[in-house]
């Protein structure tokens, strides 16, 4: 079988890692996976086998950012085809919101079997701060990507919330949830790496804002834990700034870490708490 995953980069997010894992497992399986990422990062290790390619924006007009999605719809057309010279893809599936809004465009994929994989609540993510007309209109642009199209949720309360927050109806609707290789992951959390002395607390997760790590210091500032909070991620310079000032407005002593982001399993180890935060 043939695939391709469809995505808006690889920076050091869970959905990112997801697909990474997937196609992993695919190309074990012996089929052939394609990947095209729609901006150049890629802040994760490739499966070996994977077909990869860039199909980056170059756009500089000062209007760009109004034909942004048919534009680069004909981007991802010309890369598709250019693939399928090699054999017609079996099964697509589209990662994040704004490369659905383009697949969504793509005329080279409208006759496969597409589907769009939802890997968190869209009503928090893009409903929370609209109200009146702002939201409406979201819920209605929101609504034609993914109306009688076929969705994959990574939880059953993600596909609920679609359906429900969006008063759409998709083809079809499954939750897959996010895959685990294990096996993986404990031989990762059993090598050689630097801990903290003693007992510590961790939290894994990209330096984002939709992370909350403010409330996750707040908390941690009232809890009264003397264990050190260790924070294992990356993201831009400015949020980890962000992170910064939070540690010196709640007085706390924490270590933050960017490098062990790709291998946190083995700062994970052996620790007795740990957060993650959604």
């Amino acid at each position: 079988m043939r695939i391709l995953f469809v995505i808006d980069g690889l920076p050091g997010g869970g959905a990112e890692k997801v697909v990474l894992t997937l196609a992993a497992q695919f190309l074990r399986d012996g089929d052939r996976v394609s990947l095209i990422s729609l901006r150049d990062v890629c802040e994760y290790p490739l499966p070996e086998g994977l077909d990869y390619q860039v199909v980056a924006d170059r756009c500089r007009k000062p209007w760009r950012k109004l034909t942004e999605l048919s534009r680069r719809a004909r981007q991802l057309d010309a890369a598709v085809v250019r693939a399928e010279q090699q054999g017609q893809f079996d099964l697509v599936l589209s990662n994040l919101h704004k490369t659905d809004r383009i697949v969504a465009r793509s005329r080279a994929l409208r006759e496969r079997n597409v589907w769009f994989c939802l890997h968190g609540v869209f009503s928090a993510s893009y409903l929370g701060h609209r109200t009146g007309f702002d939201r409406w209109m979201k819920q209605q642009k929101i609504k034609r990507i993914y109306q009688g199209r076929n969705v994959v949720t990574v939880s059953d309360a993600v596909g609920r919330d679609l359906v429900e927050e969006f008063a759409l109806r998709p083809a079809q609707l499954k939750t897959i949830y996010n895959p685990f290789d294990i096996t993986a992951l404990r031989a990762e959390a059993e090598a050689d790496s630097e801990r903290p002395d003693g007992d510590y607390l961790i939290h894994v997760g990209r330096f984002h804002p939709g992370k909350r790590h403010d409330r996750l210091l707040e908390a941690y500032a009232q809890s009264g834990i003397d264990a050190p909070l260790v924070l294992l991620g990356q993201g831009k310079p400015e949020q980890e700034q962000r992170l910064r000032s939070w540690q010196k407005r709640c007085t706390l002593t924490i270590g933050c870490g960017s490098k062990a982001f790709r291998k946190p399993y083995r700062g994970s180890r052996r620790t007795d708490a740990g957060f993650e935060l959604r």
